[in-house]
């Protein structure tokens, strides 16, 4: 059975692509859509941006950033492209949230930008 968390994430997928085709993106094209991943340990982010790239996903560069009660944290995103299909950002979900969870860093969803 699927832990709580994963099914906030899969259920905020569903809701996130409702919204946008609602909002009339398109959804005969591509989106990017970013997967976040967070720790407020840099070398435990590391680990996990080295590992994802092993498995030849596109990783963006870890960034540094600060939280609105000034607390420091570090994130990265992975990158893929994909159709508006509930089940495969489902799964790719499920899988990205895996990943976080194996390299105990904080994964924490995704997003995409509005297509013409």
């Amino acid at each position: 059975m699927k832990n709580e968390e994963l099914q906030h994430w899969l259920e905020h997928t569903e809701q996130l692509i409702q919204e946008l085709l609602e909002d009339g993106t398109n959804d005969e094209v591509y989106h990017t859509i970013e997967h976040h991943f967070a720790s407020s340990n840099f070398d435990t982010l590391e680990k996990a941006a080295i590992a994802a790239f092993k498995l030849g996903l596109d990783v963006e560069e870890p960034e540094e950033a600060e939280l609105e009660n000034g607390a420091k944290i570090f994130a990265f995103d992975i990158v893929t492209e994909q159709m508006l299909d509930v089940k495969i950002l489902k799964q790719e979900t499920e899988k990205m949230y895996e990943l976080a969870q194996q390299c105990q860093v904080d994964y924490d969803g995704w997003g995409t930008y509005f297509e013409e």
